[in-house]
């Protein structure tokens, strides 16, 4: 019998329970799935502790990638055996096997194995509504850009690098200083040790950046306003320190005309057809060598509790997987 992982009730990684479940034949909209590599990703973690409220019991996950065992009667786009990722509810990726709607998934060609897929899909979207739609990156631009180590942050870089822009990225630790500079970092900076936003300030000879991607949330939301240009925008698309205080308006929004937007995945990609075409453009540039992926580490599906506690102690320098 399939195993996946639920959880019945919020907290630490010590609710992450392996149990055998059921998997019955899919409806006309949908279709079965064996995973074969299965994404990790800090809104895991959210779902996990409770930041962001389920109904329990649950399973838990949102990427993974696979062969199709079985279509529903209505399912036109796709056929038994291929291969296809996904990134988005329902919940439930952190499973051997489980059906999924149609919709939520796209192809993958070949060329691209089912490990690098099931890391692309959600930071590989991420990175491209980021730069292609929430802020259209330009070719000699400057923008800085949190938490440059993980798993977006090196995929961000390198994609911003492919269309000529630059990025400022900050770390937590000297230990991700060097793995942010070979994803292609001009600049790194250490915020445990340094005031980002006066470094920010120097690199741009006290000119600002004119947008801050922010995956961090807490910590970083003061210094990353600071250190905006005169209608700059902040882009918080993540929670890594915690959510954010209670934002005020006319203090740090309104002095430079200020853009503060909160945008996520399903904002962006609200058809298969807008996701596939996302999902292209990203194999795309993979397969071309303009993004590569170099997976971090990788843990054995009975494994989960040891990996989320790793993503929330900031071991993971790099994109980690799940092998069901």
């Amino acid at each position: 019998m399939p195993k996946s992982i639920i959880i019945k009730k919020n907290g630490g990684p010590e609710v992450l329970e392996l149990q055998d479940v059921k998997v019955g034949s899919p409806g006309p909209h949908e279709i079965k799935v064996t995973n074969y590599a299965i994404g990790l990703n800090y809104i895991d973690t959210y779902h996990r502790s409770g930041l962001y409220p389920l109904k329990l019991p649950i399973g838990i996950g949102l990427e993974a990638a696979g062969k199709i065992d079985e279509i529903g009667s209505n399912v036109r786009e796709f056929n038994k055996g291929d291969n296809i990722a996904y990134a988005s509810l329902p919940l439930g990726a952190y499973s051997q096997q489980r059906i999924i709607p149609a919709k939520i998934a796209v192809k993958v060609p070949e060329g691209i194995s089912h490990e690098i897929a099931a890391t692309l899909m959600t930071k590989g979207l991420t990175t491209n509504y980021l730069i292609s739609k929430t802020y259209k990156l330009k070719a000699g631009e400057t923008v800085l850009f949190h938490a440059a180590a993980g798993g977006v942050g090196q995929i961000f870089a390198q994609w911003a690098n492919s269309i000529g822009a630059k990025v400022i990225g900050t770390v937590g630790s000297d230990e991700k200083i060097q793995v942010a500079k070979d994803n292609g970092y001009a600049h790194v900076i250490n915020y445990t040790k340094q005031d980002f936003c006066k470094e920010v300030m120097k690199i741009t000879e006290n000119k600002g950046v004119p947008a801050v991607f922010d995956g961090v949330g807490k910590k970083t939301f003061q210094g990353s306003v600071a250190c905006l240009k005169i209608r700059g925008m902040m882009v918080s698309f993540g929670n890594a320190s915690g959510p954010l205080d209670p934002i005020n308006v006319p203090k740090e929004i309104q002095p430079k005309g200020l853009y503060l937007t909160r945008p996520s995945i399903g904002q962006y990609f609200t058809s298969r057809e807008e996701l596939q075409a996302g999902a292209d453009e990203i194999f795309e540039k993979v397969k071309f060598g303009k993004i590569k992926i170099r997976i971090f580490k990788k843990y054995k599906l009975a494994d989960a509790k040891q990996a989320h506690a790793d993503l929330e102690a900031r071991k993971l320098t790099g994109p980690a997987i799940l092998i069901p």
